[in-house]
């Protein structure tokens, strides 16, 4: 699944830059569709939409959370895994949303979002 595994305490540390990531991803996003409503309406000249930075700037972002193994599943919920290990070795996702006041969720991979459990119940 990754190169590296969170743990909790970093994944919280982290989650400043995380969520400005989340947000520069939804610009990008908002920007793409900004340019595809105007050439729909003929605004781009030739029905086309410009080529902009706002694909570039998505890539960006999801390239610089992937180095570190980290997933945006959802731009606009703003749903983010944390690769992470059980004590057994079985891979795992510790899972926010932006908003959350920290990481307080986990699942299993192929649970996903729906398998959401409290850390209070740590996986095995």
């Amino acid at each position: 699944m990754a190169e590296r595994y969170w743990n909790v305490d970093e994944a919280n540390e982290a989650l400043e830059r995380v969520a400005a990531m989340v947000e520069q991803a939804r610009q990008a996003v908002a920007s793409m569709q900004e340019r595809n409503a105007s050439a729909r309406e003929g605004a781009a000249g030739n029905g086309h939409a410009k080529k902009g930075t706002g694909e570039q700037d998505l890539q960006a972002v999801l390239d610089e959370l992937a180095a570190d193994g980290i997933v945006l599943r959802d731009i606009e919920q703003g749903l983010i895994d944390f690769p992470a290990r059980a004590p057994s070795g079985r891979e795992y996702w510790l899972c926010w949303l932006v908003g959350e006041p920290d990481v307080s969720w986990w699942h299993w991979p192929e649970d996903g979002f729906a398998g959401r459990t409290p850390l209070s119940q740590p996986p095995t």
